[in-house]
């Protein structure tokens, strides 16, 4: 059956339109080179890359049959903004969820999409693997009974930032005492690329096009799949309506530009004109406030086309009026839900910092997150219930907040950092009930209207420097969820959180396949236990459980002090010093005298030497005895 199974592998993605819809992807290195300027070894699927984009309908079952070809390292696959109710251990995040699929292993990851329609990605979730090519979009297309506006056509855009390095080698330099202020690595430029029909269009950025036709109403499915830029976005001479928000359905929008930040989606409507005379551009511009420098070389301004008329000239560009952020508390869903009644309170105070082992790091709440060596979800599902609820037996640096079923959840983040985060929630999607742009601004209203008839609900939220939300969610779906920064070089820094969702009613109710576990063995790692693999009368002890780094204390400690009494002691001995000098033996007068009248007679000589070059210098060019040749 081995050649049954390379030709199955060979399809890269297959789809019908039934209750299931298997996939299947083999990882494997490919060559990529999307901005034309460097080719280099990325990640895709059957040596070919980008990825296949999948759509389904409402309703399908997807099977994805992920095998790792990619021979050297695990990887793992996570279906963004998917709701995994009552199968967390397909949510593919490494260390929380799952060890990682095994070099020449399979994993088949079954996503419902009963309850879900719009866009979504799906990308790796191990090692930065997405940032190297291994991500693509996804469309869940309405049923037919949907109440969204008409529309004729529909295409998929995808905004990316793009490296010419690898993610294993800048992240090196990027977390090394070499970088103490945690400055990001810059994107070299930009892939932006268009699906349509299942299939990708020809070319990418300036020479990406969507033929258009006149009076014909399109959607246009916009994801950010990037690692760190945010992009902003606008079509020339067209209107924008928002239909769309992280696969939440809204009441149409009217919009002239978005801004996206990692992992966000929108889908917009867009009515053609009804003239043939120009094509118009679409841009992409980055915030070059998100980089900390902007290299000469970087382009931040990229531009695709709308074509009417392929022999058309392009209209002239219309240059954003401003760029500003997109309020998404301005949509209202399709769907109403009123302002949740919370019961569960959790803060988290976002910050940057030089942690005690001279590396940047991110951290909520002074704690840096460091995977533990037991997946979390493996811990809910193996340790003795009695201590499922105490949150020590998760690690010290796994972040966990504890939470009962159907609590309704509320999540305050505040923003200490100078940057802008976009913040995702795994499992499910949350309202946003109050959202500040600046917390010091005493004048700015923080207090939340507990009146609302109907908040906005996504899955990644863009929190603004300094700025802070307050968002709530009903804990419905039992598991280990991860709460962190979408921007890649963030989550491995260590902004991320773990909320953990009625663990006995995971570990009794769905209990984690043993192949799953059989991944971890033939990776060296334990399946159960603690966050350090202990279990039974040492599920307490936490010896073998990643501990620290830790934030640099405040004061003076052992390696201070040691620096200030080296800085005391040697200001002391440059003291002594000119006292010494100060107080030695003194010149006598007479002695100064004729030490002086000897370097005064020794500048005469030199001097009279000099005129008398000059004279015979003078006299062989023919100068004449004219000049002044004592002005020497």
């Amino acid at each position: 059956m081995a050649w049954l199974r390379l030709c199955l592998l060979a399809l890269g993605s297959f789809a019908v339109r039934a209750a299931e819809v298997n996939i299947y992807w083999n990882i494997t290195y490919a060559t990529g080179n999307p901005d034309g300027l460097f080719e280099r070894t990325v990640i895709g699927v059957n040596n070919t890359w980008p990825p296949p984009p999948i759509t389904v309908q409402a309703g399908d079952v997807i099977r994805m049959h992920a095998y790792n070809g990619l021979g050297d390292t695990p990887t793992t696959l996570h279906f963004h903004g998917m709701f995994f109710n009552r199968s967390n251990f397909y949510d593919g995040a490494m260390g929380v969820t799952q060890c990682g699929i095994p070099p020449g292993k399979e994993f088949v990851y079954v996503v419902d999409t009963t309850t879900q329609v719009g866009t979504y990605w799906v990308h790796a979730h191990s090692l930065g693997q997405y940032v190297d090519g291994l991500r693509a979009p996804v469309v869940i297309l309405p049923a037919q009974s949907s109440t969204l506006p008409a529309y004729t056509d529909e295409y998929t855009i995808v905004l990316s930032d793009w490296y010419h390095s690898k993610h294993s080698d800048l992240m090196t330099t990027f977390m090394s005492k070499s970088n103490p202020t945690g400055a990001e690595p810059i994107p070299d430029s930009a892939a932006i690329y268009i699906t349509h029909n299942s299939s990708y269009l020809p070319n990418f950025n300036e020479n990406s096009t969507i033929p258009f036709v006149p009076g014909r109403t399109y959607r246009l499915r916009i994801i950010n799949m990037g690692a760190f830029g945010m992009f902003y976005f606008k079509i020339d001479g067209h209107k924008m309506s928002v239909i769309e928000v992280d696969g939440t359905d809204v009441q149409p929008f009217a919009i002239d530009s978005l801004s996206l930040s990692v992992a966000q989606r929108y889908s917009v409507l867009v009515t053609a004109r009804n003239d043939t005379r120009s094509n118009w551009h679409m841009h992409a511009n980055y915030d070059s406030d998100m980089f900390d420098s902007v290299p000469d070389k970087l382009v931040l301004n990229y531009t695709s086309s709308i074509i009417y008329e392929p022999t058309a000239p392009m209209a002239p560009d219309e240059p954003f009026s401003s760029y500003d952020m997109t309020n998404d508390t301005a949509f209202q869903p399709k769907i109403v839900q009123r302002i949740l009644k919370p019961t569960r309170p959790i803060e988290l105070n976002a910050f940057f910092a030089t942690f005690d082992n001279g590396i940047n790091r991110g951290a909520f709440n002074n704690v840096t997150f460091v995977p533990p060596l037991v997946p979390t979800a493996m811990t809910v599902d193996s340790a003795p219930t009695d201590s499922l609820t105490n949150p020590s037996i998760y690690g010290p640096q796994s972040n966990v907040y504890l939470v009962e079923n159907l609590d309704v959840v509320e999540l305050k983040v505040l923003n200490w950092d100078a940057g802008n985060h976009p913040f995702h929630l795994h499992g499910h999607k949350f309202q946003i009930v109050g959202k500040r742009m600046d917390m010091s601004n005493p004048n700015e209203d923080h207090a939340i209207d507990e009146n609302q008839a109907n908040p906005m609900r996504r899955d990644t939220i863009q929190i603004p420097g300094g700025g802070s939300v307050t968002l709530r969610f009903v804990a419905d779906s039992p598991g280990s969820w991860f709460f962190h920064c979408h921007i890649e070089w963030h989550l491995e820094s260590g902004l991320a959180a773990l909320i953990v969702v009625a663990p006995l009613i995971s570990q009794q109710s769905i209990p984690v396949p043993q192949f799953m576990k059989d991944h971890c063995t033939a990776l060296g790692k334990p399946s159960s236990g603690n966050a350090g693999g202990l279990s039974g009368p040492s599920i307490y002890d936490l010896s073998k459980a990643p501990h620290g780094p830790y934030p640099q204390r405040p004061g003076f400690h052992a390696k201070g002090k040691i620096s200030i009494a080296g800085c005391i002691l040697a200001s002391l001995i440059g003291v002594a010093t000119i006292i010494w000098y100060a107080t030695g033996e003194q010149f006598e007068e007479a002695e100064v005298e004729r030490e002086l009248k000897v370097k005064l007679a020794s500048k005469a000589a030199k001097r009279k030497a000099l005129i008398a070059t000059r004279r015979k210098l003078v006299h062989l060019v023919g100068m004449g005895p004219h000049r002044n040749q004592e002005s020497l």
